[in-house]
């Protein structure tokens, strides 16, 4: 059993984290942070109003130093600091991404920098940077099968596609990478192994900001919409705050501003989109706990397979209110009565149809969350035992995502 892996290291764990101030714990003084500011520094970015801290519920995230008031700016990152294609073209990788055909992904040519940098460790003019990004990530497509397996149906099934997607990029871009041998000692497939791809796509996924840039010939015909945005990345997501982000074509620089108010010596959250806790954890690998975006997905298999007819078996949801408007609109066509099926576009436009509809159509969504219950608690107690006998913790955010 791997050092910190079993019982004990999760108690030693959960004392360590608890006994943070609920406002956090400056980690200002810690090299690689230290690193980090001083390399935005020299890049133009000199902020005294955010510091890195570790905070008890969040992980690290940047706490502030000053009150901030609505509207004001609470980051601005200059064009130097930011991480874009246009930074992988400039760079050694350029000559053979214009030069090979065809045309690879803004994606695959973000995630072939990434990777080539992190290989040249002390070399990296980015190894600032490169230190504090994640080593490892808890996207689905990260996790064990046998974590994966544990998922509810609608949410394992998005793991899976997830997983399909990165595998195939990895096999389409063989021999673009194959390409690059040229500029490494090591053999590339060495460097650029499956890991490796996984580890740079997620960081990409779960890292960058929207910043559209113009259509490149050297480029596939995929939108080239990414920016990796030191510092920046540090904050964390809150579903209850609201802010606007954009690049700022007259500063020439990335820019937050707040539209809440957030006092002096808290942390600073920024808000990633109305996301509820399944595509959290798809896209980022966390869920945000009390999310009112959040929903219980329901699978096709809950519903009866005639209404893919009327693709109105997607996105099924149990809400804080109850069943979904389309869930409920599902079970209504389902419970139609023979002398009723010519109503149903009736259904579609959301008229009440008989009052015998109704109840039925509520007594199914009942059982239907009666059943759902017990899906999740013998899937928490999967989790249980994975912990208790395979020493292995769950990753962030599973006992959640579970139900």
């Amino acid at each position: 059993m791997w050092k910190n892996r079993g019982r004990t290291g999760r108690k030693r764990r959960r004392k360590q984290f608890s006994s943070l101030p609920s406002n956090g714990v400056n980690q200002s003084h810690i090299l690689e942070y230290i690193q980090l500011r001083k390399w935005l520094k020299e890049r133009g970015f000199d902020d005294r109003n955010l510091r890195p801290a570790q905070f008890s519920d969040t992980g690290r995230g940047l706490m502030t130093t000053k009150a901030f008031q609505a509207g004001e700016v609470i980051i601005s990152l200059p064009e130097k600091c930011l991480l874009t294609t246009g930074t992988v073209l400039s760079s050694y990788l350029g000559e053979n991404i214009a030069k090979w055909k065809p045309p690879i992904s803004p994606l695959i040519a973000l995630c072939t920098f990434l990777i080539a940098e992190k290989y040249a460790g002390e070399q990296s003019v980015w190894k600032p940077y490169l230190d504090v990004l994640p080593k490892t990530y808890t996207c689905p497509v990260c996790l064990d099968q046998e974590v994966v397996r544990l998922l509810p149906e609608p949410l394992r099934r998005k793991a899976q596609e997830q997983r399909t997607v990165v595998q195939e990029l990895y096999t389409s871009s063989k021999s673009f990478f194959s390409s690059l041998q040229s500029l490494f000692t090591e053999n590339v497939e060495t460097v650029f192994n499956y890991d490796a791809l996984q580890w740079a796509w997620c960081t990409i996924n779960t890292r960058t900001v929207y910043m559209k840039h113009s259509q490149r010939e050297c480029f596939s015909r995929e939108p080239d919409v990414y920016a990796l945005v030191p510092y920046l990345d540090l904050l964390n997501h809150s579903p209850n705050v609201q802010v606007k982000a954009a690049f700022n074509e007259q500063t020439r620089c990335y820019e937050i501003r707040t539209e809440s108010h957030c006092r002096r010596h808290e942390e600073l959250f920024i808000c990633y989109g109305p996301h509820d806790n399944q595509r959290l954890l798809l896209e980022y690998g966390f869920v945000a706990i009390n999310n009112p975006q959040s929903g219980v997905y329901v699978s096709a298999a809950h519903a009866f397979y005639l209404l893919v007819i009327f693709d109105t078996f997607r996105n099924l949801t149990f809400g804080r209110d109850g069943p979904s408007w389309r869930l409920l609109t599902a079970l209504k066509l389902l419970c139609l009565g023979a002398d009723e099926f010519t109503y149903w576009k009736k259904v579609l436009l959301g008229d009440i149809i008989s009052a015998r509809n109704e109840e039925r159509s509520l007594n199914i969504a009942a059982k239907i969350c009666f059943s759902l219950i017990e899906e999740t608690q013998h899937s928490l107690h999967q989790v249980t035992w994975l912990e208790e006998y395979n020493g292995a913790d769950a990753p962030k955010g599973l006992v959640y995502m579970v139900l």
